[in-house]
């Protein structure tokens, strides 16, 4: 009998690579409202509750063009006015993506729009339990047998 594979659950992080530990904080810090978790000279770990964004130093590749990850956010509008406020260009095209001055690609997607789900005991230790879903994302949930309750 073949051995049974290991399920995909999640993601317990993501890792950019950055040139500056200090300017990407400076950076990610004017767009977005986040707790440091830890700091040394070449990481830093950005919490987002029950999961993280590493940056390591030493970006070398060119910018990312299709490859990018979804960052989700509680307020999609306040991102994008974040974004604008900085002078961050966003990318064409019906997403709202943007690299940032490493080239990591980024797709900020809202919360409400999205199957991904935070445990209501996450959301409510991030002060985020007002957050909800809209008809589509409750409807693709239910499908799958997934509905918040």
């Amino acid at each position: 009998m073949p051995e049974a594979k290991a399920r995909v659950v999640g993601f317990n992080h993501v890792a950019l690579e950055v040139g500056d530990i200090e300017a990407a904080l400076v950076f990610y810090g004017r767009l977005f409202d986040f707790k440091l978790r830890s700091k040394s000279d070449d990481m830093a770990f950005i919490d987002l509750g029950d999961q993280f964004i590493a940056l390591q130093k030493g970006r070398a590749q060119a910018a990312d063009d299709g490859r990018h990850f979804g960052l989700v956010v509680d307020n999609k509008e306040a991102a994008r006015k974040a974004l604008a406020d900085a002078g961050v260009e966003t990318l064409p095209g019906p997403f709202l993506d943007f690299r940032d001055p490493w080239g990591n690609r980024i797709e900020i997607v809202a919360y409400e729009n999205v199957q991904f789900s935070k445990a209501p005991n996450v959301l409510r230790g991030m002060g985020l339990a007002h957050l909800s879903k809209n008809k589509t994302a409750i409807k693709e949930l239910t499908d799958k047998g997934m509905a918040p309750t």
